[in-house]
């Protein structure tokens, strides 16, 4: 069995797989990474392994403390990964979206596929039917926004997310909603729109902490799962024990 870690800017997420089985996912803070390692270790004590993607700033010891109990396995980027890597500066490259882009080659062969993860901060990726990564975008998320409009202006509130009641905002509470969802959704279908008129065979994939509250709005068809980075870290840890 393995543990999946996942974390974020703003969160920690984890997951248990039986193989390509996911049993349990769960969220906790930052201060809180041991118990709930130790929480989750006691409920499933056939865990061999802990893999983790970091792209937070958490002290690796935090997770080594497991290792005369666990296999602990930082994903890096001198990983092998089942992508051609076209990225102009690839040790740049998120290790999330490296993952992301891996979880989608491999559950998804033969096809062009763009994941966007709507986070901290909405990245787009693109993994064309040859699994050559070429690059993607990266745009403030949901809360980003908000806090922005709040945090560089003299007079504008700090809200919280929250559907727009209408397109045409009639206050400015009513305003900045519209403004930052509406501007959010707008973008999205828009890259889309650009990627599938230069690219058939296609699939979207969205995840990420905001994928429910987004996944209904957006006018495409895609594929939603806002698991699908602790998914991919099960893939590409099994693609590593294949390859190694």
């Amino acid at each position: 069995m393995t543990l999946t870690i996942d974390v974020g800017n703003t969160r920690i997420k984890g997951a248990v797989f039986e193989e390509d089985k996911a049993l349990e996912c769960c969220v906790f803070s930052k201060d809180e990474i041991q118990k709930n390692i130790v929480i989750i270790l006691k409920k499933y004590p056939k865990i061999t392994h802990l893999v983790v993607a970091s792209v937070g700033n958490v002290e690796k010891q935090l997770f080594l403390d497991f290792e005369k109990e666990l296999q602990v396995w930082f994903v890096s980027h001198d990983d092998a990964f089942p992508f051609v890597n076209r990225y102009a500066t690839p040790k740049t490259l998120g290790i999330d979206r490296m993952v992301l882009a891996a979880g989608a080659t491999l559950q998804f062969r033969g096809q062009n596929r763009l994941i966007i993860d709507a986070g901290t901060c909405v990245t787009y990726d693109f993994v064309d039917q040859n699994d050559v990564y070429l690059g993607g975008a990266i745009s403030p998320g949901l809360r980003l926004r908000y806090e922005a409009l709040h945090q560089y202006t003299e007079k504008l509130p700090l809200l919280s997310v929250s559907d727009p009641n209408h397109f045409i905002g009639k206050s400015t509470a009513e305003s900045i909603h519209s403004g930052v969802v509406n501007g959010l959704v707008h973008e999205i279908n828009g890259f889309v729109d650009e990627y599938s008129a230069q690219y058939s065979n296609f699939i979207i994939i969205l995840t990420g902490g905001d994928t429910e509250f987004l996944a209904k709005r957006l006018k495409n068809t895609i594929f939603a799962n806002s698991n699908f980075l602790l998914e991919s870290l099960n893939q590409i840890f099994q693609y590593k024990i294949k390859n190694d």
